[in-house]
């Protein structure tokens, strides 16, 4: 992948956020009782984004791009605080 393509992502961890009343402060996608959980486990129990978006019609593609930059970031973060 080169810049262009990583830039066109860029912005959309800002849809991801976190209220302390919503799903007990879970990480959510703008502000809906939807939960990144959710969009993860979906995915990887093989779930396309086409079906997501057709059984959560709220969802926008650029939500499950966010769902995905947010695990990468998580995933990033704690392998650099393990090293």
């Amino acid at each position: 992948m080169n810049n262009t393509q990583t830039s066109k992502y860029e912005n959309h961890l800002d849809r991801i956020t976190t209220n302390p009343e919503v799903l007990v402060g879970k990480p959510i996608i703008r502000g809906m009782r939807i939960s990144v959980e959710l969009i993860l486990n979906l995915l990887s129990n093989g779930m396309s984004h086409k079906d997501i978006l057709e059984e959560y019609p709220d969802l926008e593609k650029e939500d499950i791009i966010a769902v995905i930059q947010y695990a990468d970031k998580v995933v990033k973060e704690k392998y650099l605080m393990g090293k």
